[in-house]
């Protein structure tokens, strides 16, 4: 391997870094500030210590109300502030992000930038002109938070398997849906960091860039340039790349160059809304792309959720009654012996602040496509026909996973009942366990799926109902 010898006249070329300013703790804490710029820094170092996504801002009639999103649920983070503070916090915040802060008409997006513990931490800034004031909502883009890795977030062994031989893929479209801060970007950043190797040529477009991978060209959008995603991957298509990830399809013209590239022997990888992952195809459908695309392109579909974990230290074990258990499909007479676990009623733990749940856990369904499913596609097959395909390959469906996370104690029902059970999701399980479930007509045995034959009366598999 060829080394290059660089003088010193080339570090002139090198831009500066960006200034991130003081430590977030040190300016919170620094008595000479002024009290509105510490309230500013107190309100980020909270929302960061305790691993929070979003802060609220939230102007309302009886003063400043400050919540932060933890697990996916907003908590409220600070007591009522006074009113009067309201004119102050909403312009410091706007100086921060380098907003107008004699606009007060118009909503405004912005970015702020700081330094948190030796790292650097990014705020996406929205405000939003209000009744009483301007609400402003922060996003936290802490990558350095995250660990990356496909192992790390799919407890279940034959899900993980199967996502990871999709990923490894040398062509072919895989789609991750679910709803906004579900946690897809994190599962294509992990299948991104696993097939990271110098001999590939990786190339990402997303709006915004969240993690930032070594070895990786990452595209930021800039609408107000006219570089949307299909733009940026038009332009892709010209640097030789081995593995595309486009950050969401939202439009025909995207999806139809996606497309294009994957059938073109690129791996592409993107996001998609979409209740479950048999919708998906419909949805692709609906913005007007052609069943042979599909048919031809599509590795699979990910649909996925996120569970707030039960705090280990103070879960508790209980039995359910059977009108809950019924609620989610389940028989008191089979599961009479399995304890779930539920957060105390009366809750002081200091590991998880009283609320119950610490850190969160991902839900996954998992649908390949097979050369049965992509004919079916290719010949405009409905919802419910790809669906059942998926079940009758094995796919274990979003409620069946997360009541199996609930038997294992990482979460509660309650919790699986609050994200996941919904009258379709309950009919796609039940569904899931009849296909799974074989009776010999020989002598009326219940067989598993790994038997080819009843090893009672030797019936053979193929006439099984």
């Amino acid at each position: 391997m060829e080394r290059f010898e660089l003088d010193e006249s080339f570090e002139s070329f090198a831009p500066p870094p960006p200034p991130d300013g003081p430590d977030l703790v040190e300016s919170a804490n620094d008595r000479d500030a002024s009290p509105v710029i510490q309230l500013a820094d107190r309100i980020l170092v909270q929302a960061l210590s305790r691993q929070a996504s979003d802060i609220h801002i939230e102007p309302q009639e009886d003063g400043l109300h400050v919540r932060l999103r933890l697990d996916g649920v907003l908590q409220n983070a600070f007591e009522t502030l006074p009113a009067k503070v309201i004119p102050a916090l909403t312009s410091r915040f706007k100086i921060m992000a380098d907003l107008d802060i004699a606009e007060r008409r118009q909503p405004q997006d912005g970015r702020i930038r700081r330094r948190y513990q030796g790292n650097t931490v990014d705020f996406r800034v929205s405000v939003l002109p209000s009744r009483f004031g301007e609400k402003i909502v922060l996003r936290l883009l802490d990558s350095s938070a995250t660990e990356l890795g496909l192992d790390l977030l799919i407890t279940d062994s034959q899900a993980l398997a199967e996502v990871r031989d999709m990923g490894s893929k040398p062509y072919g479209i895989l789609l991750v849906t679910g709803p906004t801060g579900s946690g897809k970007s994190t599962t294509l950043y992990s299948l991104l960091a696993e097939r990271n190797d110098p001999g590939l040529n990786i190339s990402t477009v997303e709006d915004p860039i969240e993690y930032t991978l070594a070895g990786i060209t990452q595209t930021q959008v800039n609408r107000e340039k006219g570089v949307d995603f299909a733009k940026a991957l038009r332009a892709f298509m010209r640097q030789d790349p081995d593995v595309l990830l486009v950050g969401e399809t939202r439009d025909l013209e995207t999806a139809k160059t996606a497309l294009e590239a994957a059938l073109t022997g690129h791996l592409v990888l993107t996001t998609l809304h979409c209740n479950d992952a048999p919708s998906a195809v419909a949805r692709l459908e609906e913005m007007g792309v052609e069943t042979y695309l599909l048919s031809a392109s599509l590795i699979g579909v990910l649909s996925q959720r996120l569970l707030r974990k039960l705090c280990t230290h103070c879960r508790q074990p209980y039995q359910p009654k059977e009108a809950t258990l019924a609620r989610f499909g389940l028989e008191a007479s089979q599961n009479s012996s399995i304890s779930f676990y539920q957060p105390p009623a009366n809750n002081t733990c200091s590991h998880c602040h009283g609320l119950g749940y610490k850190g969160r856990i991902g839900v996954y369904e998992v649908m390949r496509v097979n050369e049965v499913m992509a004919e079916a596609i290719g010949q405009g097959a409905g919802t419910d026909q790809l669906r059942h395909l998926a079940l009758s390959n094995g796919m274990k469906t979003l409620l069946g996973y997360g009541l199996e996370l609930a038997r294992q104690g990482h979460t509660s029902l309650e919790e699986v009942e609050r994200v996941l059970l919904t009258d379709s999701g309950l009919e796609q399980e039940i569904r899931a366990r009849n296909l799974s479930t074989a009776t010999c007509v020989g002598c009326g045995a219940g067989l598993r799926d790994e038997w080819l034959d009843c090893p009672y009366c030797l019936t053979p598999r193929g006439t099984l109902q």
